[in-house]
């Protein structure tokens, strides 16, 4: 339990939840649920995707800037940043200027994940080891997006590091169809209200 709320440590050191109006987190997974993932879209200081996965009781984190795609083809940056608290995943709102991440926040997908690391064997290899191995496959089944996906680190320091030295490539690998490209995050609409960030700036940023 210790490794999950020296996690979070991360996340409550840099918001002050007397202002921001994100959830401080219990950290309590469902009982024998699937796990979930999200995709935000954030307007912050840079306009970028936040995509993470539940892995026990935290979401791990990582910011795209040019968000996931459904094109195999295309290989995305994914810089981790900081676990966050389950209860992150129905998010959408205005973090107050000044606040850490200050700008808007919409709910571009969420679902459910199956993790589907393996090894050399075909072995089924438990998911939090496989992304500290490096490399993680997965299947979404999301609003949006769909099939099965892979993280893998390509440099970058020690297994828990979340800092600017590590990244990680975001991929399709296969199967869910030819689904969702990446939106124009600025047209994009929320899979929760609807709402683009423009409209959730405007409704959710008063006062």
């Amino acid at each position: 339990m210790g490794g999950e709320s020296d996690g979070l440590r991360a996340y409550h050191g840099k918001r002050d939840f007397g202002r921001t109006g994100e959830p401080a987190g219990e950290g309590t997974p469902g009982e024998g649920v699937e796990p979930r993932f999200v995709v935000q879209i954030h307007d912050a200081s840079t306009l970028h995707f936040d995509f993470r996965l539940q892995v026990a009781d935290v979401l791990k984190s990582w910011s795209v800037p040019k968000g996931p795609s459904a094109d195999p083809s295309d290989k995305r940056l994914a810089v981790p940043t900081e676990d966050h608290p389950l209860e992150y995943e129905e998010f959408e709102g205005v973090i107050p200027a000044g606040e850490y991440g200050g700008g808007t926040v919409i709910v571009w997908d969420h679902g459910t994940y199956e993790p589907l690391s393996h090894d050399r064997r075909g072995r089924p290899v438990d998911f939090a080891e496989s992304l500290a191995h490096g490399h993680a496959r997965f299947r979404l089944h999301g609003a949006k997006l769909r099939g099965e996906y892979a993280l893998t680190r390509f440099r970058g320091g020690p297994d828990r590091s979340a800092g600017e030295d590590a990244a990680w490539l975001l991929v399709k690998t296969a199967g869910g169809g030819r689904g969702h490209g990446t939106p124009d995050p600025r047209r994009a609409r929320s899979a929760r209200t609807g709402r683009t960030l423009a409209r959730v700036a405007a409704e959710d940023g008063r006062g």
